[in-house]
């Protein structure tokens, strides 16, 4: 990297007892601890921004451009592991410890709930406030805890419906549609649809997308009320349920990640295929084998588009920070038009509307009106504190009811019970 981008080794893990939620923190959300996180909302100075290893290349450029803007408020570029539990560690030990080292940290949309309740999040209102009108709704609700927005959005990411345009005149309406053209995947000889199954987040991401396309929801507003025993979100289950049971849905897509699908689509495996827009490269490429027989369109639903559950960063600055105003002003040009182009250059989706609308970027990437509109109807993950004993409350009873015969009622009634725990 540049000379001016040090990169700071992360501090040690102490292992998974640095993981204590909102239960085990006192305060309430916006509060702080004896570190004195509310001072210093005006003062200016060099920060640190922390991030996954496996994306701060997109970032590297935009660091060194604000860097020769502001060469006495530079940005230090802090590399997280890799891995997404190991990098939410660090920034935990870190925070619990009351620690400013992290003055920004790029978060998980998961995370920014669970950060914020525990009072590790500035709030962005009175002096540091951040105007939201440009950017993408569900990019805004993701980084929004109680009322409260206590991050900005950084990139996003919604999922797509990729089909053979060689097996199918048109993309399917509604998810009926989707199921009853399945017989022209029987006669090509490959399978109907594949998606994510395995008994990891990947599922719950599949899971949450067919309970809001049935008009269901996780969990309440309040983040710890369980609304998995309602009907649409019944409904979204057994819609998985029925069409694995059928073959409609692979079977073999129960040890599925987001790599087996993209292997299985772009060998052409499969007809139809859910997965994120980083696919659509690996499909065009020369060596793909439906290049120039595959489109994109939003996933389906019962009555039409689906709700495709949303990815990406929300960039929190760290309650314990000397320098929030400049914080803040780096998120700002994170989010401008000129860096919010470049993410789209990387198959990094923005967060900012105007940029969908490029017609340069839509003649080079045209699947982006396509994605525009699948975010435009997007659902964030269960927006929770308790968002990691969720996710696993969910996956877990939803394989058990895909795969291995388990009711849809006993699923979630088991579901619930553990979301309640998880709040407890």
């Amino acid at each position: 990297m540049k000379s001016r981008i040090a990169v700071k080794s992360a501090i040690a893990l102490f292992g998974a007892t640095a993981l204590a939620l909102a239960g085990c923190a006192s305060g309430s959300p916006g509060e702080t601890g004896a570190g004195g996180g509310e001072t210093a909302a005006a003062e200016r100075g060099p920060i640190t921004f922390a991030m996954g290893a496996n994306d701060t290349g997109k970032l590297v450029p935009i660091i060194e451009a604000w860097n020769a803007e502001h060469p006495d408020e530079e940005v230090t570029l802090s590399e997280l592991p890799q891995e997404a539990d190991q990098q939410r560690e660090t920034l935990v030990q870190s925070l619990q410890a009351n620690s400013g080292d992290y003055d920004v940290m790029a978060l998980d949309v998961t995370w920014t709930a669970e950060f914020a309740a525990n009072g590790w999040l500035q709030p962005l209102e009175g002096d540091l406030a951040l105007d939201t009108t440009g950017l993408l709704p569900a990019t805004v609700d993701s980084a929004t805890y109680m009322g409260t927005l206590y991050a900005g959005p950084q990139n996003t990411n919604a999922q797509l419906l990729y089909y053979r345009t060689d097996l199918v005149d048109k993309a399917p309406a509604t998810w009926t549609e989707l199921i009853d053209s399945c017989g022209a995947a029987e006669e090509a000889g490959v399978d109907c649809l594949v998606l994510q199954l395995k008994n990891y987040e990947g599922l719950t991401v599949q899971t949450t997308q067919a309970i809001n396309a049935n008009g269901g929801a996780v969990v309440d507003e309040d983040g710890s009320t369980p609304l998995v025993e309602e009907a649409g979100a019944k409904a979204g289950l057994q819609s998985l349920v029925d069409a694995y049971a059928a073959g409609e849905i692979a079977q073999r897509t129960d040890s599925f990640t987001e790599e087996e699908t993209n292997l299985a689509f772009v060998g052409g495996e499969s007809m139809y295929a859910y997965n994120w827009p980083y696919m659509y490269d690996n499909a065009g490429a020369e060596e793909s084998q439906v290049k120039g027989n595959f489109e994109v369109a939003p996933i389906v639903g019962p009555d039409g588009p689906g709700a495709s559950t949303l990815g990406g960063y929300n960039n929190g600055i760290n309650m314990f920070s000397e320098y929030k105003a400049t914080a803040l002003d780096f998120i700002k040009f994170v989010q401008s038009e000129e860096n919010q182009k470049s993410f789209a250059e990387q198959s990094f989706p923005p967060v900012l509307a105007s940029v969908y609308e490029d017609s340069a970027l839509i003649e080079q990437f045209p699947y982006l009106p396509t994605l525009k509109d699948a975010l435009d109807t997007a659902q964030p993950r269960p927006v929770t504190p308790y968002y990691a004993a969720i996710s696993k409350a969910i996956h877990d009873n939803a394989y058990a009811a895909i795969t291995a015969g388990k009711s849809v009622d006993d699923a979630m009634a088991d579901m619930a019970a553990a979301i309640r725990n998880a709040a407890a």
